[in-house]
């Protein structure tokens, strides 16, 4: 390589190509020369056509190697600069080398060449924005603070997906996760999933939303006490649009007057409340787990393999009527807990009132605990509540990026704020969609003087993140990858590029996440996906009602495209005429709107399809488990649209040639539909679940 040469030799080395490149053009020079242009010195390989007037440089300058010198521009005729390519790479324009025709030479510096750094869209960042400095630097993109004319790459947002509108590249926000997340959107995802599957989903705690099933509520606590009297119970209520610990207390009784007020003031979630946590240092800790949902489409989950963990600053005890009010004791809220008087700032992972998940494993491990079952508990804690949120998330994203239109691909980081309990079973406590990335913290100087000094601990956590995450969405990796590959193959033909070609590919393209450490997200959908897909019939349930929306943009489905689904999937019959289905259509519909904030559209939301379904699932298949009774009217659904679909196919094809269209139905294909329709699944569907957890470790 070049690079190795002694500095005289380089020169020596470039003078004779100089010299010989000019013998080569020398005959040429006054025919291909374009007059207004002769003056004119070649512009360096890898150079964009520049706005601004600025210094040319060489491709290895750029790449920051310092030892080789910059190439001086040969007196040879030069091209017309080629424009920049509609992919977003930069032409490459090196001078010939030495006895190589000029068409072999640009096909070799194509092939070559180092894709454009990435552009991110900071401007609108917010609180995130140090973190994603430090990241894009670490990367070596390019940032632009305050936001640019042309498309970014990536869009990165603090708060909203709707903060302005994009229609390309990437953003870091999907449609409709603020709203899927809040404390009563959340509860009621959890609740579908747990009347399918109570076991796989009692991580979530037993939670009432508050007005509306306020009556429920206290009548089910009624019936606990009266059959256990020791039953003497704690509940948490959570406001739900209340972030940072604001609005949260504990009560022992329904009766609680503190509970009527919020019963008039706005709505909440109320839980019963874990009373034995896993304690260290005699005092209570949560953990921030950070989760990168890369897609929806297919279904894609990362989990960081390091996270925090944020200390009550009181010693614990289990609740009774004269502590409740010691929120330093039992709220783990860092932006509570901050306030208190023996809130421990540290720049040590592994002390203090904030600390990384990882030193608390080690701790745990050190005591003879098996951190694999820990992590495996957590992973499937995290997958089994993705599956929850995501059929309504594709309701929303289908509404705002409806299918054919331009739009941006989505990703987005959660914070899971998970609470393990005395016998280490993971708990959920909820689910943020804007998880602070602040990596500094406030510290008192003097009574109401604050300053904000830099957090290590969070630095190292925050940082890994981010700066990974956007690894991992790299819209370039594939082109950077394929060249390395290509950098180590032998080239096809007999002749070899010149070494400063190979060079300059291996500065640009080789490992060019070499001084980068090891990403720190870990997939685990879809790699764990045989294990978890059974559990995903409510996906399947919001297929069906996406596909009877009609108009796009919409989310709520409207009489006609019910009645429309019924009838497809042929599930009327003597005992459900279509005027019972409209009756069904108007009594849950009427009920679930009456139950949201948000009347814009008129019709019926998913939630409320899930219970129509639920309700025509116990009617056709009856004396079965209701997640069995669920799987197999959706294999009778999907069964009756695939036969639509094919025969409207067939239809299609035959009015394309004037023929006739064959007959599409066989005995063999009735015999699964007849099944079905009789009130028995077939043998081999999908309602054959897999009812038991996995027993293998996901490690």
């Amino acid at each position: 390589m070049l690079r190795g040469r002694p500095e005289r030799e380089l020169a020596a080395w470039w003078e004779a190509e100089a010299v010989a490149a000019a013998k080569a053009h020398a005959a040429k020079e006054q025919v291909r020369v374009d007059p207004g242009s002769a003056g004119e010195p070649e512009r360096k390989a890898g150079e964009e056509q520049p706005k601004e007037p600025a210094p040319a440089q060489p491709r290895a300058a750029e790449e920051g190697d310092a030892r080789v010198p910059p190439r001086p521009p040969p007196t040879l005729p030069m091209y017309q600069a080629k424009p920049v390519s509609a992919q977003g790479f930069y032409p490459h324009g090196k001078s010939r080398s030495k006895g190589r025709s000029c068409k072999r030479s640009s096909d070799r510096s194509e092939e070559y060449c180092s894709p454009r750094p990435v552009t991110v869209d900071s401007s609108k960042a917010r609180t995130s924005l140090d973190a994603l400095k430090i990241s894009i630097r670490q990367l070596k993109w390019k940032e632009f603070p305050f936001g640019r004319r042309l498309p970014c790459d990536i869009y990165w947002h603090g708060v909203s997906f709707h903060d302005s509108d994009i229609f390309s590249g990437l953003v870091n926000k999907f449609p409709g996760m603020t709203e899927m997340v809040r404390k009563i959107t959340l509860s009621r995802a959890v609740r579908i999933m747990q009347n399918l599957f109570p076991e796989e989903y009692n991580f979530y705690p037993r939670s009432w939303i508050l007005p509306d099933e306020f009556q429920l509520f206290v009548a089910q606590v009624q019936m606990v006490k009266d059959g256990d009297p020791s039953w003497k119970p704690t509940f948490i209520v959570k406001p739900d649009s209340g972030c940072q610990g604001d609005g949260i207390y504990l009560i022992k009784d329904p009766s609680d007057i503190r509970l009527a007020g919020t019963l008039q003031s706005r709505p909440a979630v109320v839980q019963e409340y874990v009373c034995k946590p896993l304690l260290i240092d005699k005092l209570k800790f949560d953990i921030r787990l950070y989760v990168l949902l890369k897609s929806l489409e297919p279904l894609e989950i990362y989990i960081a393999k390091d996270g925090l963990s944020r200390f009550c600053t009181e010693p614990y005890q289990e609740p009774h009527p004269r502590n409740l009010h010691h929120i330093f004791m039992h709220l783990t809220n860092y932006s509570l807990n901050i306030h208190s008087g023996n809130f421990v700032h540290s720049d040590s992972t592994s002390t203090g009132s904030k600390r990384t998940f990882s030193s608390i494993l080690c701790r745990l491990s050190s005591k003879g605990v098996d951190i694999k079952k820990v992590w495996s508990d957590i992973i499937s804690l995290v997958i089994k509540t993705v599956i929850a949120l995501t059929p309504e998330l594709r309701v929303f994203y289908q509404s705002d990026i409806p299918a054919g239109r331009p739009g941006p691909t989505c990703f987005q980081i959660l914070g899971f704020d998970i609470l393990l309990m005395k016998n280490l079973k993971p708990i959920l406590l909820e689910v943020n969609a804007n998880p602070s990335m602040r990596i500094e913290h406030e510290q008192e100087l003097s009574p109401g003087v604050f300053e904000n000094v830099p957090s290590l601990v969070d630095e190292e956590v925050k940082v890994a993140v981010i700066r990974d995450t956007l690894r991992l969405m790299d819209p370039f990796k594939k082109k950077r990858e394929s060249q390395s590959q290509q950098l180590g193959k032998p080239l096809a033909s007999k002749e070899e590029p010149p070494e400063s070609d190979l060079a300059s590919a291996s500065a640009g393209s080789a490992h060019p996440e070499a001084h980068l450490p090891s990403i720190c997200l870990k997939q685990v959908f879809p790699k764990y996906a045989k294990q978890f897909n059974y559990l995903r019939l409510v996906d399947r349930m919001a297929n069906l009602f996406i596909r009877f929306l009609g108009i796009k943009g919409t989310m709520k489905l409207g009489p006609t495209g019910f009645r429309t689904f019924i009838r497809n999937c042929k599930l009327s019959s003597g005992s459900l005429s279509m005027a019972a289905v409209d009756i069904l259509y108007i009594d849950i519909t009427r009920r679930w709107n009456s139950m949201t904030v948000d009347q814009r559209d008129s019709g019926m939301c998913l939630q409320a399809f899930v219970e129509a379904f639920f309700y025509l699932a116990q009617r056709k298949f009856k004396m079965l488990p209701l997640h069995e009774q669920v799987a197999s009217l959706i294999d009778l659904c999907e069964y009756h649209l695939s036969l639509l679909d094919e025969k409207r196919l067939v239809c299609g094809r035959s009015a394309t040639s004037g023929g006739r269209p064959p007959h599409s139905g066989t005995p063999q294909e009735a015999t699964p539909a007849a099944q079905l329709a009789e009130g028995h699944p077939p043998p081999c569907t999908n309602s054959a679940l897999k009812l038991s957890h996995s027993r293998h470790a996901l490690s």
